[in-house]
């Protein structure tokens, strides 16, 4: 699974995230980083408001938080997605000793990636893309 830390950077390089029910996400508060959430139609859903976007926790009875501002939170990608933002930059997915080796086109030019995770490869790769599309 892609980590915190991976998916903040992306977050600061711009990847934006547009919410669907079966994403994952951490919300962006202290004490509150290990606790994962899905987005799952009637207990975890995204409410759309004039002032803005909120995530609802709907009978979530063991949770005292009712609901969460979308910029509170920290949204970590899937290995599909993370993919599906690479687009034709993505080369191809492979092993290697270390682990997972994620090959994508960096201004043009293959570049490999790789970590024992195969999210967090895809990540890794994804973030370095993303910086030089700008």
């Amino acid at each position: 699974m892609l980590s915190p830390a991976l998916a903040r950077r992306l977050l600061d390089t711009g990847l934006v995230w547009s919410p669907v029910a079966g994403d994952r996400f951490v919300v962006d508060r202290p004490g509150m980083e290990h606790d994962l959430f899905y987005l799952a139609d009637m207990t975890v859903e995204v409410h759309t408001f004039v002032g803005g976007s909120v995530i609802g926790f709907n009978g979530v009875a063991e949770w005292a938080l009712d609901s969460v501002a979308l910029e509170e939170t920290l949204w970590l990608p899937r290995e599909d997605q993370l993919r599906a933002v690479l687009g034709h930059d993505f080369v191809g997915l492979g092993l290697q000793d270390e682990g997972y080796a994620v090959v994508a086109l960096v201004d043009g030019a293959p570049r490999t990636f790789v970590h024992r995770d195969a999210e967090e490869a895809y990540g890794l790769a994804t973030l370095e893309v993303l910086a030089h599309r700008h």
